[in-house]
């Protein structure tokens, strides 16, 4: 059934593409289709831009170049370089160290000029009766069997004089070389022999490092029988001085590191004084001095004394610092069961006997040696 409006309402029977929802809905269609043209514009722009800057070639594009790029594969490593010939190393040269020990030896010249121009002084004689004593004629004989140990406060054997001659003053200076703990060390030290008329001196010290492991004096009148030591101080390293007195008055022998005593015998010694009395005695008589033959001495310690046997061993070349020296070498064996050091001492009769090289070796093993550097004259006391 058809309804009718009235003439007149304002309305149609069909509806015109004017009307107001049409053209909303034509609007929207426009305005997505220009949406949709910007888009696709904007999109058109990006892919020219990343073509230029990337390296693509703008659509339309004929003058751009093109850029290839190929991968290849990375680089071999280069062949292994052949290993260096193996040169052996040139040996380090050695520390500036005292070598005491041996060095090619110079040509024949004395240890020092000044000592070998220095003028010989006056020998010292013995009184005549000791000069003919039988101990001056004795022959050269091999080493006697060691003395039987010395009791404390027993009175030694009566002392056989030797002709003796001081040798003139002087200072020796030395190379030590060491052994303590396990360990080698190295250092300096020097002697000093004073004598004039009837008194000598000595004084001497031995260090290693920056310490001083030995420091000694020995001073005294010189009598019929030699060198006569009156008083004998020894420091060592962390050790208590030292002395050892020998008194005329009372005529013993007297200790601050002990309570014992013992006689003080004619030509008896302390541990410095035996070394120069053995070099007076090479001087004054080096008749003395034969391999194989001993000279007995009573020498006292820091705390007891006893008789030495000095063995006479022979005539070397020992090498010093100084160059290598012809010496005469004695040792003292201590007894058996004894604590006492051992000592060797290398006499050079060409330099007036002084000692050019000394070595103390004690029963464990420890040493501490001595060698010449130079020799300098000194004005006596």
């Amino acid at each position: 059934m058809a309804c009718r409006l009235p003439a007149g309402s304002g309305y149609t029977s069909g509806m015109s593409v004017n009307s107001p929802p049409i053209r909303r809905w034509t609007a929207l269609l426009v305005r997505a289709v220009g949406v949709l043209a910007l888009s696709l514009l904007l999109h058109w722009l990006a892919l020219e831009w990343a073509g230029r800057h990337i390296g693509r070639p703008a659509s339309g594009s004929v003058d751009a170049p093109a850029v290839t790029v190929q991968l290849r594969p990375p680089p071999a490593p280069p062949p292994a370089l052949a290993p260096p010939p193996v040169v052996a190393a040139a040996p380090k040269p050695p520390r500036r160290r005292p070598q005491p020990r041996k060095r090619p030896p110079p040509a024949a010249a004395p240890v020092a000029p000044a000592v070998v121009a220095a003028p010989e002084p006056e020998p010292v004689e013995a009184p005549a009766e000791t000069a003919a004593a039988p101990a001056v004629d004795t022959p050269a004989e091999a080493p006697a069997a060691a003395p039987a140990p010395v009791e404390q406060a027993a009175a030694p054997a009566e002392a056989k004089p030797y002709r003796f001659r001081m040798p003139p003053s002087v200072q020796l200076k030395y190379d030590v070389q060491a052994l303590r703990d396990g360990k080698v060390v190295y250092g300096g030290g020097k002697i000093a022999w004073r004598a004039e008329g009837a008194r000598y001196q000595v004084d001497g010290e031995a260090s290693v490092l920056f310490f001083t492991v030995l420091n000694f004096q020995s001073v005294g009148a010189i009598d019929e029988f030699g060198v006569a030591p009156e008083l004998y101080s020894e420091k060592r390293f962390r050790r208590p001085e030292s002395l050892t007195r020998f008194e005329r008055g009372s005529k013993l022998i007297r200790f601050s590191a002990s309570d014992a005593t013992f006689p003080r015998a004619d030509g008896a010694q302390d541990r410095a004084s035996v070394v120069w009395q053995l070099a007076a005695i090479g001087f004054g008589d080096p008749g003395r001095y034969t391999p194989g033959a001993a000279l007995e001495l009573f020498v006292a310690g820091v705390r007891d004394a006893e008789p030495w046997l000095i063995q006479v061993i022979g005539l070397e070349q020992t090498e010093t610092p100084a160059g290598s020296i012809e010496a005469w070498h004695v040792v003292r064996v201590p007894r058996p069961g004894s604590y006492e050091q051992k000592l060797d001492i290398w006499l050079a009769p060409q330099h007036w006997w002084y000692p050019v090289r000394l070595r103390f070796t004690e029963t464990n093993g420890e040493y501490l040696d001595m060698a010449v550097t130079s020799v300098q004259s000194l004005t006596p006391i």
